[in-house]
């Protein structure tokens, strides 16, 4: 089931540079992630470093509910996923007199 098309040169240069840059930057993609991953968890000192803020901002969020975490011991753990839903969230701010 081969068809035979007829094109110019530049129509067949334009066509293998889009296709193999598509696969190209797929696969730069799968690499990234295979070699630097993204850690699941993150720590209070992780996440004030990611939003540049100090960590106590970042425990008091935690305390408001503004971001979810669990503790694990002594430790807080944060994770990336519930972090990313909340910075996408956008609540309306209320301010008491």
């Amino acid at each position: 089931m081969s068809k035979i098309i007829i094109t110019t040169s530049e129509e067949l240069k334009t066509l293998l540079d889009t296709t193999i840059s598509i696969y190209i930057d797929g696969l730069t993609k799968k690499i990234d992630e295979k070699i630097n991953p993204q850690k699941s968890k993150l720590t209070v000192k992780e996440v004030a470093y990611k939003l540049n803020v100090t960590e106590l901002t970042v425990r008091n969020y935690i305390s408001k509910g503004f971001i979810k975490a669990e503790k694990i011991g002594r430790r807080v753990l944060i994770d990336s996923e519930d972090l990313n839903k909340a910075l996408s969230e956008v609540k309306s701010m209320k301010y008491r007199r």
